[in-house]
């Protein structure tokens, strides 16, 4: 139940500017932004799930490509040995390569910028859609692309596009996290909560990490922070 926010620009010449921040359940390990996929492209960095190998986030900097997954509700009925890891999906979008067909795993947002040009590839067991985002802020959590039904993007995502249409350029990162600071007065456990605690809702996950990031065609400045303590927000240092 990972949150996104994402700002596509009204032209070709603007960043792309991403904010995500990272659930999951604290005892699966990580290695945080680096550069762990030698043998499938050096010049990959990004957040490597240490248990099956794969990325929750991706980026080519040299290429202005990153990709980032979030889980989304399967209504498929399948067993774990019918499927493929979802960790992949990332590294293959930075190099290009989204699913064209319905994949053999369970179901995922997967967002991918390139440039100006922002995609939500969504599969949900049943259907795969493709959208590619209008200039604005938007938010994608488990569900669709500012889905008011989701109670965090109902919730936080007019504060976002205020936020950063009253903010100057270079202070995007402050501004976003002002918001999370906002959204950090409620409860980690309460459904509008961005900085949350899962396991109420039935889901062993947690808020762990973020990641930023700014994508021209030419270039990614990504950088990473880690929550000292899983779903206590305070503002990690990025690196």
């Amino acid at each position: 139940m990972c949150t996104v926010i994402v700002s596509v620009p009204a032209g070709a010449g603007g960043p792309t500017r991403l904010l995500a921040v990272r659930d999951e359940d604290p005892e699966r390990p990580w290695n945080p932004l680096g550069r762990w996929w030698p043998e499938r492209d050096p010049d990959i960095v990004g957040v490597r799930d240490a248990r099956a190998g794969g990325a929750w986030l991706a980026a080519r900097p040299d290429a202005g490509r990153l990709a980032v997954l979030l889980n989304r509700a399967d209504i498929a009925d399948r067993t774990a040995v019918d499927l493929s890891s979802r960790g992949a999906l990332p590294l293959d979008a930075v190099a290009g390569r989204v699913p064209a067909s319905p994949p053999r795993m369970h179901g995922f947002n997967l967002l991918d910028v390139e440039g100006p040009r922002t995609r939500v590839t969504s599969w949900d067991g049943h259907a795969l859609q493709t959208r590619f985002l209008e200039p604005g802020v938007h938010m994608l959590a488990h569900d669709d692309v500012d889905d008011d039904g989701t109670a965090r993007i109902s919730a936080w995502l007019a504060t976002f596009r205020a936020a950063t249409t009253e903010t100057p350029d270079a202070e995007w990162i402050a501004a976003w996290l002002d918001v999370l600071d906002l959204s950090a007065e409620l409860s980690p456990v309460d459904d509008r909560a961005i900085i949350r605690d899962n396991r109420p809702h039935g889901y062993p996950t947690q808020s762990l990490l973020l990641c930023t990031a700014e994508v021209t065609p030419h270039h990614v400045d990504v950088r990473y922070g880690e929550l000292a303590e899983p779903s206590l927000w305070s503002r990690p240092a990025l690196r």
